[in-house]
């Protein structure tokens, strides 16, 4: 049987091989599969589950529905999911004339060429999940989120597989503390994704909300108003689900520690110079953090040297 297929045309420079470099960093992330050359992507639209691949063929995105009845509803809010994850069509001239002006960051305009900020575009997701990875390390991270994912998520099976959707504000808001604390959450943060659940189901937080407000100053007090929810957290969430430009995750380790590899400060201390040195990049901000978390890992390249291939 024939399947749907949508297209989404690509910027020139757009690297697909960059996003599946970081779709998979060998962690085990459960809202998607990836392999050498596509993606795949279970996701509701109207409360109906939808599973999609991605390829990249010339300068398209062709996105062929593998499981769910498409129509005029579902093919927008897929095509414009895909477009908020990957920003296929982000102009990053403007950006890359920045980092050409910088020495010290002159070298990502060809190592990391293409690289787009691989955001999440459900605000409750990207919340939960960075309640999720506080003071915690990667790992054990992404071991919870599966573990939620099963427990409250839905799945569309395909091919002897499932694919996991987040689950929703309105099945969390139903937990208990009790619930989660038997998936290894913290007594702290089983309170915290309960009660955002709570919160986002009685419509007093949702990304439509946060994008009604004058900036980004009120956009983060909207955020840290709510309990369990820090300045980085809201500076992660805002720069991920709302790719809000000026957003910067300020004292987040790798940030600093990428900061410290390319000699930009000395100690992690260094708050003026931070200020002072992201300034020269207004705008682009949020790009400059992700181009930083980039190159504390390997290349494309390397990782292919290294692990031998993507497939999962």
């Amino acid at each position: 049987m024939n399947r749907p297929v949508l297209s989404i045309s690509t910027a020139d420079d757009f690297s697909f091989d960059e996003c599946l470099w970081f779709l998979n960093r060998n962690f085990d992330d459960c809202m998607h599969v990836t392999g050498t050359d596509f993606i795949r992507k279970a996701l509701l639209i109207s409360n109906e589950p939808f599973l999609f691949e991605i390829r990249h063929e010339g300068h398209l995105l062709q996105i062929k529905i593998l499981s769910g009845a498409i129509d005029a509803l579902a093919e927008h809010g897929i095509i414009q999911f895909v477009k908020d994850w990957l920003e296929p069509t982000h102009d990053l001239k403007p950006f890359y004339e920045l980092l050409q002006n910088e020495p010290k960051l002159s070298y990502m305009t060809s190592r990391y060429a293409g690289l787009r900020l691989i955001g999440i575009p459900d605000l409750f997701e990207a919340l939960t999940w960075s309640i999720i990875g506080q003071q915690i390390n990667l790992t054990f991270a992404y071991k919870l989120k599966r573990r939620l994912v099963d427990k409250y998520g839905k799945a569309v099976s395909y091919d002897g597989k499932d694919y996991h959707i987040f689950p929703s504000y309105k099945a969390l808001a139903n937990a208990t503390v009790m619930d989660l604390r038997e998936l290894q959450f913290s007594q702290k943060k089983a309170e915290y994704v309960i009660g955002l659940a709570k919160i986002f189901e009685g419509g007093e937080m949702s990304k439509a909300y946060l994008q009604s407000l004058p900036d980004l100053e009120a956009r983060q007090k909207a955020l840290t108003a709510v309990r369990g929810i820090g300045i980085w957290t809201a500076n992660y969430a805002l720069m991920k689900s709302l790719k809000e430009p000026s957003s910067i995750p300020h004292g987040d380790a790798g940030l600093l520690n990428a900061l410290i590899r390319h000699n930009i400060i000395e100690q992690k201390t260094d708050n003026m110079l931070i200020v002072n040195f992201f300034s020269a990049f207004k705008g682009w901000e949020n790009y400059l953090v992700f181009y930083l978390w980039r190159s504390l890992a390997p290349t494309v390249s390397e990782k292919e040297i290294s692990s031998g291939h993507r497939e999962k």
